[in-house]
C-alpha cells in the first residue's frame, strides 16, 4: 500500500470514490461468481439486503430506500422476478400497488450475501480505527447530503 500525501488538499475526492466503487463492484461480481450465483449484480444487492429483513415492500418504497427512481427499481425488480429471486403481486386494495416479496430461491442467497458483505467491510475498515471508522461514515454521510441538496 503506498502511502498518501495529506499534507495538502488534493481535490481528487471524487475520482478516488469512483474508484473505489468499481473495485467493491468487481470483487461482488467475483465472489457472487465464486458463490455460484448467477443473474445479480451490485445493483441488486440494496434491493435484496431491504428484502432479506423480512419485509414486503412496494415498488415506490423500495425506490425511496435505495434512492433510485421507481422507473429504475421496476427494471431492477423484472430481472429479479426473471431469475426467480422475488416475486410481484398487486394489492388487493389498490390495484396501482405492487409489492414485492423474495422466493425460496432468494432466501437461499442470503448467507452468501452476508459473507460478501462481511468481505467488503473488511477491505473498507482495514486499517482504520473505530473513531476513524465512524469519522469516515460520518464525512460521506455529509458528503451524500451535499448532493441531496443540489
Amino acid at each position: 500500500m503506498s502511502n498518501y500525501n495529506v499534507s495538502m488538499r488534493q481535490n481528487n475526492a471524487v475520482a478516488l470514490m469512483s474508484r473505489i466503487r468499481e473495485k467493491a463492484n468487481k470483487l461482488i461480481i467475483s465472489e457472487l461468481e465464486k458463490h455460484g450465483i448467477e443473474g445479480i449484480v451490485p445493483s441488486h444487492g440494496e434491493i435484496l439486503f431491504h428484502l432479506f429483513g423480512g419485509n414486503t415492500y412496494t415498488m415506490k418504497e423500495l425506490a425511496e430506500k435505495i434512492h433510485r427512481t421507481k422507473p429504475t427499481v421496476t427494471v431492477l425488480i423484472d430481472k429479479l422476478v426473471d431469475y426467480g429471486y422475488v416475486t410481484k403481486e398487486k394489492s388487493l386494495e389498490d390495484n396501482r400497488v405492487t409489492f414485492i416479496k423474495l422466493t425460496e430461491k432468494a432466501l437461499q442467497l442470503e448467507p452468501a450475501f452476508q459473507d460478501i458483505t462481511a468481505k467488503l467491510n473488511s477491505l473498507v475498515y482495514c486499517g482504520l480505527t473505530d473513531q476513524e471508522s465512524m469519522q469516515l461514515e460520518k464525512m460521506l454521510y455529509i458528503i451524500h447530503q451535499n448532493f441531496e441538496a443540489e
